[in-house]
């Protein structure tokens, strides 16, 4: 009978689904897997499944002498040393598509705060504060978007903000919108969409291609008027260069979900009420953590299957 070990928490009904598939010894801990405990406890087990908490590290990976699976309920894979697992014969998985909207919808939140200035009106009202004046916004209606990665989030924000009466411009070096059938979202160079969007919104995985990738230069080619969002992973947009931009007036604000270093409880944002800032809960909808589970479920009952 193989050994699943679930290291992070999981949508209750995936998990119980999980637990009654026949062959499988399926073990939950609910409130998450210290590093030091998985160490100890992981030779006993074929199958790892962690969301973003648990790192699968070259250490954890060693340990797991029966290890043939590891699967990450989510999109990045950066919590996993995935070379390495994959040069020892471990199969390693995600579910890219099962959060999607989610995120999206998040980018879309954050356009809609950062343009009627929302957060900054309900911390003045919750302050006693009748700052009517002070909160003179824009409409998303007739503006320009641009996102930067059409993958499957890419997709589905630059298909909801057309609906919205916007113009979608997309840059992506591996794929192009026009090649998806994506109507109405123009393919354009990295510096054009820089050059053009009022809003941008990043949707690419954090690696050494993409680290930093925008940073000083590219923030001083956007409009004084323009927000960027980024709900992907903290590293591809250079916060110092952020901090400093904002400060000098060069953009007009930003959506943050994802951070350099996390837990992000000290970070250099905090003074800025044009910045809009949440703790990496992109994927973190009732119906999207659904369908991570049972994606999850999909591909453990598929490998031992087969």
């Amino acid at each position: 009978m193989a050994k699943v070990l679930i290291c992070d928490p999981m949508d209750p009904k995936a998990a119980g689904q999980m637990m009654e598939i026949s062959g499988l010894e399926v073990i939950h801990n609910d409130q998450g897997t210290p590093a030091d405990e998985l160490l100890k406890v992981v030779p006993e087990y074929e199958c790892l499944i962690v969301r973003s908490a648990t790192k699968v590290t070259r250490e954890v990976i060693d340990a797991g002498a029966n290890l043939k699976l590891i699967v990450r309920g989510g999109v990045g894979l950066d919590n996993i040393d995935v070379p390495y697992a994959e040069s020892k014969g471990i199969v390693v998985r995600n579910t890219p598509a099962a959060s999607s909207v989610s995120v999206a919808e998040l980018a879309i939140g954050m356009m809609f705060s950062l343009a009627r200035k929302i957060h900054a009106a309900d911390a003045s009202m919750k302050a006693m504060k009748w700052e009517k004046k002070r909160f003179k916004g824009v409409e998303l209606w007739g503006k320009t978007v641009g996102v930067i990665g059409i993958g499957r989030i890419g997709q589905e924000l630059a298909k909801r903000c057309t609906g919205l009466g916007m113009d979608a411009i997309a840059y992506d070096p591996y794929v192009k919108a026009s090649d998806l059938g994506l109507a109405g979202i123009l393919d354009v160079s990295l510096d054009e969409l820089l050059e053009r969007s009022d809003y941008i919104s990043v949707h690419v995985p954090h690696n050494d291609e993409t680290h930093h990738m925008l940073s000083t230069d590219q923030l001083k080619k956007m409009k004084n008027s323009a927000f960027i969002i980024d709900c992907a992973r903290g590293g591809v947009l250079d916060e110092s260069a952020l901090a400093q931009a904002l400060k000098d007036g060069e953009i007009a604000g930003a959506g943050l979900d994802v951070y350099e270093k996390e837990p992000a409880t000290e970070h250099i944002f905090a003074e800025f009420d044009n910045v809009v800032l949440t703790p990496h809960v992109g994927a973190q909808t009732k119906e999207g953590q659904a369908r991570v589970g049972f994606e999850v479920v999909d591909i453990v009952r598929d490998f031992f299957a087969g």
